[in-house]
């Protein structure tokens, strides 16, 4: 690695990069959702639940979030699912928790539904790119809970999400596979937690129901509580990650990865700290990072702060310009509707 005051401006090719190095797996980011969709940009998706225009959290809403000391939708509808049962076990009066869960909840899809590109703009080509690009790999890792990497996996029998049985359910006997696999770190809104912590991928035609946020329908259950790690410090998603067999499973095999690492639109910032312990913790010998160049000033200071998260460990630390990786292609860019 070099010394920090050694680092320049200069990004390399992917493309040229990629010839040189077999590249085991690569970690995706929020900056492959935002060079398709511009909305993805948002900071907070609980912030912005609290201002949606349509069913906003309310006073009641709010309180459970505080009551708890989390932002994480996860957490939160969780509780009030087991919460609810177990009144209704004791025959006390379960209306307020079923309440604040089906109102929650329903902040959650308007706020997903007004960031969220729709269906119906989502290019062809575009999902066919990014198909393409993961099945390089023969381990895809995820943090972003988006829809656009599970729409252009959909019918990819080349891509393997380990959900599987008639009710596609993840089981943790049942892992090998002979392709390529993604495994979503910080869950998906297309995957769904059990009562008893586990996993199951929502239904084909479910999952068009949620591509198109039909409300009564993805509301029609108190099963249905949404598996994914939206926000918060670090130590409060490894503590959601640590109640999910899934993610569980998922982040273990961040921690054992071996071999070339490609990080992808990944800032890897302080909220994902056990992302980046994860990685130092793990056998990488070599690590490709990308980088968006708006200036040489930017880009030096973005080397060197990935120079320090990963300072002291024994890799070859690579920097790419993000624009010539098939993820970040200007041409896979939506024109956002406002």
């Amino acid at each position: 690695m070099k010394d920090f005051q050694d680092i320049d401006a200069s990004l390399e090719d992917w493309n040229a990069l990629r010839s040189t190095t077999a590249f085991a797996a690569i970690l995706i980011g929020n900056g492959a959702s935002r060079a398709v969709w511009e909305d993805f940009a948002y900071d907070s998706l609980f912030e912005n639940a609290r201002t949606v225009e349509e069913k906003p959290l309310g006073a009641s809403e709010l309180s459970v979030f505080d009551a708890m000391q989390t932002r994480s939708f996860e957490q939160v509808l969780g509780a009030l699912k087991t919460t609810s049962r177990v009144n209704k076990a004791l025959a006390v009066s379960s209306a307020a928790p079923r309440n604040r869960y089906y109102a929650i909840k329903e902040a959650l899809i308007n706020t997903i539904h007004a960031v969220h590109i729709p269906w119906r703009l989502v290019q062809p080509t575009t999902l066919t790119t990014i198909k393409q690009e993961l099945a390089r790999y023969p381990t895809v890792f995820t943090s972003n809970y988006d829809l656009l990497n599970y729409w252009s996996i959909l019918h990819a029998p080349g891509i393997d999400d380990l959900f599987r049985g008639a009710d596609a359910h993840f089981d943790l006997r049942s892992t090998a596979t002979d392709t390529t696999r993604i495994l979503y770190l910080h869950g998906g809104l297309h995957l769904v937690r059990n009562l008893d912590g586990s996993a199951r991928k929502l239904a084909s035609t479910d999952s068009t129901l949620l591509s198109s946020f039909a409300i009564n329908n993805t509301l029609k259950t108190l099963d249905d509580v949404p598996l994914f790690v939206n926000e918060g410090p670090s130590g409060e998603k490894l503590k959601s990650i640590r109640g999910s067999d899934y993610l569980s499973f998922c982040y273990e095999q961040l921690l054992e990865q071996e071999g070339a690492l490609c990080i992808f639109g990944h800032h890897l910032g302080e909220q994902d700290s056990h992302l980046v312990e994860a990685i130092r913790q793990s056998k990488v010998k070599s690590l490709a990072i990308s980088v968006f160049g708006r200036s040489e000033g930017f880009i030096q200071q973005q080397k060197r702060r990935y120079a320090g998260l990963f300072e002291g460990m024994d890799i070859d630390l690579r920097f790419f310009a993000a624009r010539t990786h098939a993820l970040g292609n200007p041409a896979l860019a939506v024109p956002v509707e406002h």
